[in-house]
């Protein structure tokens, strides 16, 4: 296929991020061309097509890369890709969408990273900061591309983020103006050489901060004096520690100021892990010139977000909760803190080297374990000595089993430390389908 342009920037892949991307670049002027190794692409290509972007899809082609003036890979596409791999070799150019953001925006950014409670903490910020007066957008890997909000008239105060690490694996200049960093815990390795490289990814975040920016920590991360120690930005940090009871208000002393956050505001946000994700976004709106009625208020108001330990129905005296965006051990451990009842526990799916291991301290309280998916053998292999185990061929039939295992006032948690992508096309469906299970089995039990 010939194209006719002297310079050009590839796009690589036609997920949101990717045409999202190659809209704003050819709004930007520039010669853009997409390309996606999946061929059933065809209505994003038309779309692309229309605004004069042509697309290649259903195969790469070598030549493209080598000869483009920049590579721009969708957060979702390995790094590691050959035909990237071989055009960087030649010197082609390859950068991310956080970069070209950071080149083009001139509103103040506050951006959260981490293995776990990102989405929480993100839409926690902004409930927060509007509620102080401060409008936001929010965006990043919550869903919309941040360079949408650079074609549209919006004029905010404030910059809200979700970045991943598969986002900051390419940040080179990107800078957020506050930096939230939650935690970080073994995820992603099948993506990555080995958990350094993951955790020198999360780090990346402040790599570019000066003392006129903001790094909100916390402070039980691996190394983290070592890590604390590089970072030229002013440092908010807090202790998990200090984060394990929700009976006491949270207290907070910023900028010789004492902010208070009652008990009662913490109730829709069950366990330890959500009172880190309340004081990390709180921090992050004081440092952004937010006060503490608006943060209150935020939190009073803010409504959880579906499949993070999300209460689903009562059937028998037995509650049944959606987890589903635990894809790792790290989240699933902070969902069985949540609760103090016997748990009835749904594992599984498609493994990420996961490490079951890690999970065998935390089990007391679990009395039973489906094992779904992929990893249902291995996870019957590995915990099958501490917990009965029984592998399920489909939702239905584990959420059948769990039920029938526990008793009135258990626990039936869908927390799968796994990828969704052996049964579904992502966790949102994986979710959903646990949730339609559970509200068959109701009207099941309901006209039995």
């Amino acid at each position: 296929m010939t194209y006719h342009f002297n310079t050009y920037d590839l796009v690589v892949g036609l997920g949101r991020s990717g045409l999202s991307m190659a809209r704003y670049l050819n709004h930007l002027g520039r010669n853009v061309i997409a390309t996606d190794i999946d061929a059933s692409k065809t209505r994003e290509a038309a779309g692309l097509k229309a605004l004069g972007i042509p697309t290649q899809i259903g195969a790469h082609d070598q030549t493209l890369f080598d000869q483009a003036d920049r590579i721009v890979p969708s957060p979702g596409i390995p790094l590691s890709l050959s035909y990237i791999q071989n055009a960087k070799a030649k010197g082609v150019t390859i950068i991310g969408e956080l970069d070209i953001f950071y080149r083009h925006n001139t509103t103040p950014v506050i951006s959260v990273t981490g293995s776990n409670g990102k989405t929480t903490t993100t839409r926690l910020i902004a409930d927060m900061a509007n509620a102080s007066g401060l409008s936001c957008f929010v965006g990043g890997n919550i869903g919309t591309p941040l360079v949408e909000y650079l074609m549209t008239d919006m004029d905010t105060d404030l910059v809200v983020a979700e970045i991943s690490s598969f986002q900051l694996d390419l940040a080179q200049i990107f800078t957020p103006q506050i930096g939230v960093l939650l935690n970080i815990s073994p995820d992603h390795l099948d993506r990555y050489p080995n958990y350094k490289a993951y955790q020198d990814a999360k780090w990346r975040l402040f790599a570019n901060q000066d003392k006129d920016c903001t790094a909100v920590l916390n402070d039980a991360i691996e190394n983290f004096n070592a890590r604390k120690a590089a970072i030229a930005a002013q440092i908010f940090s807090f202790s998990p520690q200090t984060t394990t009871a929700t009976t006491t208000d949270i207290r907070l002393h910023v900028n010789e100021k004492d902010i208070t956050i009652p008990a009662a505001a913490l109730g829709r946000l069950p366990g330890g892990h959500n009172k880190e994700n309340i004081i990390a976004a709180a921090l992050a709106v004081l440092a952004a010139g937010g006060n503490e009625t608006g943060i209150c208020s935020g939190l009073q108001t803010f409504v959880p977000l579906a499949h993070r330990i999300q209460f689903i129905q009562k059937i028998n005296g037995i509650k049944f909760y959606n987890d589903s965006k635990a894809t790792n051990t790290d989240a699933v451990i902070r969902a069985i803190q949540a609760f103090d009842a016997p748990i009835s526990l749904i594992l599984g799916g498609r493994e990420k080297d996961t490490d079951f291991t890690e999970l065998m301290p935390y089990l007391k309280n679990v009395t039973s374990i489906t094992a779904l998916g992929e990893a249902a053998n291995n996870i019957q292999k590995v915990l099958g000595q501490a917990v009965t185990v029984t592998p399920c061929r489909s939702m239905s039939q584990a959420v059948h089993h769990a039920h029938n295992t526990a008793t009135p006032g258990d626990i039936v948690l869908l927390s799968p430390a796994c990828a969704s992508y052996d049964m579904y096309n992502n966790y949102e469906e994986r979710g959903t389908d646990f949730t339609q299970c559970v509200n068959r089995l109701s009207m099941e039990v309901s006209h039995g």
